[in-house]
């Protein structure tokens, strides 16, 4: 085999038939490394597999003892086995008893053994096992032996991911490849889901490692090569893709890892080896993904991602697969597990059948996670690696209020989450029980509870949470979902159908929102450096009159006959609500002449959510019927924080004195004017931040369907008067010492209050 190309072809092809027999695990495992030794002309070749409790367990050997076999174990940070499994890189040694690392087994025998070659069993960059070869002879073992060690432990990857070995070992000791996992992350959303993965993006899994013929895969890899450039380089010229801008630069990345001529002659260099195209691939994603794991450079780091969506667009090339799940195949509990994803994709998929969201990225405020609080889905974001750690059908628990996630989860944790889902039914039927009751403070103050809504699935929550009207419907989502832009006809339908479902109950519908991270599909993007900041809203309805002229004659249509509400959001200027303001005058004269029958009456309002507005208050207030502040976007721009950046989204307390202070001067403001301002961003469906805003003067909170209960449930025993002069002496004080948030929950403790 020494520097040839034949042997390790000729090895695949005799592994691939041992594969094939129908035997015990144990019989093939031995029969392999026989195989191996041979192969390699070593007198020694064993197969060490980690197990779920972090020890690498000797499987199977030919040439050291035999009675070692499943007796012998070490832990990854325990002799040259364990440090290839920690390292994931091979290991090759002339004089391996002279190596710092070197731990003596007695059992095996293997002291009369100077030389040793180690490599990493992968999978997805995940350590699965060692596969070691030894010399009695100090062998210096070269670079294509090296490769030929490294292409043969694909083999070994295969059988031991296919779960072939759990037969064989005791409870407890079974394989790591299908170990449970606890993974913390950051809570989105609340709520409980227990189901089975659904990869957003499902990755490829390559079943054939072994080549049949080494040109033939050879071409079949140029052509997919070929193919993957071709499809970077028309979308980077496509239009709007030109401009300076992230996307641009996320492609540029791309296109230089498409074209880098290290990547594709490993990747040749494994097809020379006897594996097959995808096998190539695969084989050497994982040796570069096992290294970027373990890379302490944030950038580096930050590259695996983009070198994992390379790979798999190539694999999909060469299998002739498409990325997106049918979703007829949905599980009936599926939890969506992706990198992150826009709120149009999450809405794509069938809502009766997902459970709950796992993203490695995503805020508390990002918009997929408002959508996912919206549907009632239990999410956890910011989970390092999910995507690679999970494959699609395992078994997890999603845990919305701890922000953790359980993948493959052992039965007592199971058993435990199970008695956790019935608490919690208990509870929310105690929430129930407060449906009718008025929300009335302790010390008689009236403060309603309104509903963030966006779907007709979500009107059904009005009666089930007993909420007095919908402080916040957000129009964008029919738009989102939709495959072209909804006719008038189809927008009146479904704010008639708001209005039917309301009853006498009101209805606040927010104007279009779209732009910045919520694109429409049918709609071209703009590219913009900072999109949030940018053409959205309010400005893209401005100077798209049409858009926003047919949106407001639906709205107008719809409340025929009874009190209409609506308003615009991200105003920043006086200017912008008075031009919305006269779009909305000349539909109602429009509809007023032909005969239409007109809304009662029309309220107009404005979303508080650039921090210019709050220098203006005065003036709005004299212009508008309502205001809503919008907390979400009002937090991010005032801090300079993208609440879609996990970097910085959760960098800066909503409870800290100067977000406080603005929202203490638009109540106040609102109170001067004898103005309703309705606080409906993400900050009022938290009890804690809601006894803060009950105690600033705020009677009217809208809030998710699944956090209403809850806040009721603090508001009833709150005596307002008692927080107010709690939180008051604190905004006021100059210290830079203050904090709100552990003074409200010691105040809230200290009352009893249920947090």
């Amino acid at each position: 085999m020494r520097g040839t190309l034949g042997g390790p072809r000729v090895l695949l092809r005799r592994l691939r038939e041992v594969m094939a027999e129908p035997i015990h695990a144990q019989e093939r495992l031995d029969k392999i490394v026989v195989l191996i030794a041979a192969n390699m002309v070593a007198e020694v070749c064993s197969v060490y597999v980690l197990r779920v409790d972090a020890v690498l367990e000797l499987y199977a050997t030919e040439g050291l003892k035999a009675d070692a076999v499943h007796r012998t174990v070490m832990r990854v940070n325990e002799g040259l086995v364990g440090y290839v499994a920690r390292e994931a890189r091979p290991l090759a040694l002339s004089d391996a008893q002279g190596h710092p690392e070197f731990a003596y087994r007695p059992e095996t025998g293997e002291e009369i053994y100077n030389s040793f070659l180690g490599v990493p069993i992968l999978r997805a960059g995940d350590t699965l096992g060692v596969l070691v070869v030894q010399n009695r002879a100090h062998r210096t073992y070269t670079d294509e032996e090296i490769e030929a060690l490294q292409t043969t432990s694909m083999v070994l990857a295969e059988m031991i991911a296919s779960g072939e070995l759990t037969a064989l070992a005791p409870p407890g000791a079974e394989p790591a490849v299908r170990r449970p996992l606890h993974l913390n992350g950051v809570a989105l959303a609340d709520g409980l889901g227990l189901g089975h993965v659904v990869l957003h993006e499902p990755r490829v899994t390559v079943t054939n490692v072994i080549a049949d013929d080494v040109p033939h895969e050879t071409a079949r890899l140029d052509a997919a090569i070929h193919k993957l450039r071709h499809s970077i380089d028309m979308l980077l010229e496509e239009d709007g893709l030109g401009s300076p801008g992230e996307h641009r630069e996320i492609l540029e990345a791309y296109r230089m890892f498409a074209h880098d001529r290290g990547w594709l002659q490993k990747m040749r260099e494994a097809v020379l080896s006897g594996l097959t195209a995808e096998g190539a691939v695969e084989r050497v994603q994982s040796d570069t993904r096992a290294r970027m794991m373990r890379a302490s450079d944030p950038y580096l780091r930050e590259r695996l991602h983009d070198l994992d969506d390379l790979a798999n667009r190539l694999l999909r090339a060469l299998m002739g697969r498409d990325k997106v799940m049918e979703r007829a195949e949905l599980p009936e509990n599926a939890i969506i597990v992706a990198r992150n994803m826009s709120p149009a994709a999450l809405l794509d998929y069938d809502r009766t059948r997902v459970r709950g969201l796992v993203l490695e990225e995503g805020g508390t405020t990002s918009h997929v996670t408002i959508v996912a609080r919206a549907l009632g889905l239990a999410a956890v974001g910011q989970v390092d690696n999910a995507t690679s750690l999970a494959d699609s059908g395992d078994p997890v628990i999603v845990d919305g209020q701890a922000g953790e996630v359980h993948l493959r989860p052992p039965g007592d944790v199971e058993a435990a989450y199970a008695e956790k889902v019935r608490f919690r039914a208990r509870r929310q039927a105690q929430y129930a029980a407060l449906r009718t009751r008025p929300s009335v403070t302790k010390d008689g103050t009236h403060i309603k509870l309104l509903l963030n809504a966006g779907l007709l699935v979500d009107l059904p929550h009005m009666d089930e949470t007993g909420a007095a009207g919908i402080g916040l419907f957000r129009t964008e989502l029919q738009f989102m979902i939709a495959s072209a832009f909804p006719r008038i006809s189809e927008q009146l339908n479904l704010y008639r159908a708001v209005l039917d479902a309301a009853g006498e109950r009101p209805v606040t519908f927010r104007t279009l929102d779209i732009g910045g991270d919520k694109v429409l599909p049918y709609m071209r993007a703009v590219e913009e450096e900072n999109p949030a900041l940018g053409w959205r809203a309010i400005r893209l309805g401005l100077d798209r009159p049409g858009l926003l002229r047919s949106q407001v004659r639906a709205l107008l249509r719809a409340g025929a006959g009874r009190e209409l509400r609506l308003m615009f959001p991200m105003v920043a200027t006086t200017a912008e609500f008075d031009a919305g303001r006269a779009i909305l005058e000349r539909e109602l004269t429009h509809l007023r002449k032909h005969g239409h029958a007109l809304p009662e009456r029309v309220f107009v309002g404005a979303m508080l959510e650039v921090p210019s507005l709050l220098f203006q208050l005065d003036e709005i207030l004299t212009r508008v019927d309502f205001l809503s502040v919008g907390s979400n976007d009002l937090m991010q721009f005032l801090f300079a924080a993208d609440r879609s950046n996990v970097r910085v989204s959760d960098r800066f307390d909503p409870l800290l004195p100067t977000a406080l202070r603005a929202f203490r001067m638009v109540a106040e403001a609102g109170e001067r004017h004898n103005k309703p301002i309705t606080l409906c961003g993400e900050l009022a469906s938290r009890p804690l931040e809601a006894i803060a805003l009950a105690a600033l003067g705020y009677r009217l909170l809208s809030v998710s369907p699944a956090s209403l209960g809850p806040i009721k449930s603090t508001l009833l025993e709150l005596d307002v008067a008692a927080a107010r002069r709690v939180l008051m002496p604190l905004l006021d004080d100059n210290s830079g010492k203050v904090n709100i948030r552990a003074a409200l929950r010691s105040f809230a403790q200290a009352e009893g209050l249920p947090l």
